[in-house]
This record gives structure tokens, C-alpha cells and sequence, in this order.
């Protein structure tokens, strides 16, 4: 006998007709009186008594159902394990993005989900270009724009919030200081000639010449932090370090926007899903 003759049996057992075994079974009292013709035909002798009132099980039929409760019991129990248990998610999963999303945002959100998947890797890529995600050069990019590619499906995480901040020691005092020429600057200009705090520094302070040209905005805050002079930083990477200091409020028309970005057809994949679903919960903006 099979699982699936074990399961009529126990339906008509429970049932005592055609009709009720079939509503356990999920199917009509036609398919269950023909399954049992063939039940009892490959056993050469009757499992159940007919009567007027229904089916009553005879001594096999009813040694059969015990067998078949036994087998419900087992498949429960395995159930009921798998959705107490976490679902490990297995495979690599490649995350573009840049090197102040990377250490500021992506990495430290990565620690509790290693402890939920250990069977996760990463491929974890820094760059200005957004890599193609068309040709699955990544499966998820985080990045800092306002105009996503048009291709990507994703989810706006929020504003990017940026300030001017000074060295906390030996720099300008205020930004006044710095309007006046009193410091230094320092901009990415060569590697991001469109960065919003590029064109917001070309705006307000035109005749500012930057001292230091460098290729990333975490790289602005590490030479802010050595004294070297002052830069647009955002608040998620510089408001938790005690080595500089804010000499501005929010600059509203520097902001930018953090984008969850992924593929319409690497979204559905389970390991992209999971981690991607864990950045949308984790990453967070002051």
C-alpha cells in the first residue's frame, strides 16, 4: 500500500461515507469509492462493510488507519519542526555600492544577519559606477542618487543628510570661519565632478578653491579627522565620531537620497530576497 492508500483508508475510517471521506480528502465520493475498488482489488479482499448508513471499517481496515494516524503524527512533527526552526539561507549574494555606504551603513548591518544565516557569503564591491545589475555584475547595489536607473526595482531607504564639519581640534570654530577663507577645503571634485556637495560648494562658495582633491566623501571625513582642513560630510558617517565637529545645520540642497536597489528577476531568488529584505529593515538614516 502506498501513503496515499493509507490516507483513504484512515478518511473512510473517520468519515464512515464516501461524501465525508472525500471533503477530508479534497475530492468527490466518486474518486474515493473507485479508489477503494482498487484498494481492496490489489489486496483481494474487502477493507470496509457496506450498509445502509455508510462504510464500517473491518479488523484490517482498522489495524491500517492506526497505521495511517502514526504516519499523520510523523508529518505533523516534521511540520511543526520546520517552522519552529530558522530557515538557513544558503549561497552568495553580491552587494554593490561605495565605500562610505559600505563602512558607514551596509557593513554594520551584515553582523546580525550572519547570525540568522550562517551559510551566507558575500561578495561585497565598492565603486563610483553603479555596477550592472542587468548582466548580474550584483545582485543588490546600495547607492546614493535621486534618479535610480529606470531598470532596477527598489526601495527608497530616505534622505542622505549632509553638513560642513571641522576638525574638533585645531580648525575653524564656526562657519562663518569659513566663508572667510580660514580653512582648507577638502572635495572630491576629480572622482565626483556632480557630487551634491560638489555643486553646492560651487554655488555658495565659488571662490573657494579645494587644498585636497580626494576620491571618496570617506575619504573627506578621515582627512577632516587628521586636521587637514573642512568638508561636506554625511551625518550617518560623521555624527558618530568624537575627532570632528559640526559647523552647520543640515544643507538641505546637498542631500541626496539612499537607494535599495536590485533586479526584477534576481529579487525572487531566495539568498537575494533575504538579505535584501534585511538592508530595507536595517539600514537607517539620521
Amino acid at each position: 500500500m502506498s501513503p496515499s492508500d493509507l490516507e483513504l483508508t484512515l478518511a473512510l475510517a473517520r468519515g464512515g461515507t464516501l461524501a465525508r471521506a472525500g471533503e477530508r480528502l479534497g475530492v468527490d465520493a466518486s474518486t474515493v469509492f473507485r479508489s477503494l475498488q482498487r484498494v481492496e482489488r490489489g489486496l483481494g479482499r474487502a477493507l470496509f462493510e457496506r450498509t445502509r448508513s455508510g462504510y464500517v471499517a473491518g479488523e484490517l481496515a482498522t489495524q491500517l488507519a492506526e497505521h495511517a494516524e502514526q504516519m499523520e503524527v510523523a508529518v505533523e512533527a516534521a511540520r511543526s519542526a520546520l517552522e519552529a526552526a530558522p530557515s538557513h539561507v544558503s549561497g552568495t549574494v553580491r552587494i554593490t555600492t561605495t565605500d562610505t555606504l559600505l563602512h558607514g551603513l551596509v557593513a554594520p548591518a551584515l553582523p546580525s544577519l550572519r547570525q540568522v544565516h550562517p551559510l551566507l557569503g558575500f561578495e561585497l564591491h565598492t565603486g563610483n559606477q553603479l555596477a550592472s545589475l542587468t548582466r548580474r555584475d550584483a545582485d543588490i547595489a546600495v547607492r546614493a542618487t535621486k534618479r535610480p536607473p529606470p531598470h532596477l526595482v527598489g526601495r527608497l531607504i530616505g534622505p542622505i543628510r549632509v553638513a560642513i564639519y571641522a576638525p574638533r581640534r585645531g580648525g575653524p570654530k564656526t562657519f562663518a570661519d569659513v566663508e572667510a577663507g580660514h580653512a582648507d577645503w577638502i572635495a572630491p571634485d576629480d572622482a565626483l565632478p556632480e557630487h551634491p556637495s560638489v555643486v553646492w560648494r560651487r554655488r555658495h562658495l565659488p571662490k573657494v578653491l579645494p587644498r585636497y582633491r580626494v576620491d571618496s566623501i570617506l575619504s573627506v571625513l578621515e582627512l577632516v579627522a587628521l586636521g587637514l582642513g573642512v568638508g561636506i560630510v554625511p551625518l550617518f558617517l560623521a555624527e558618530v565620531r568624537r575627532d570632528v565637529v559640526r559647523l552647520t545645520e543640515s544643507l538641505a540642497d546637498a542631500e541626496s537620497e539612499l537607494w535599495l536597489l536590485t533586479h526584477p528577476e534576481a529579487r525572487h531568488l531566495r539568498r537575494v530576497a533575504t538579505v535584501y529584505a534585511h538592508l530595507a529593515a536595517e539600514l537607517k538614516l539620521p
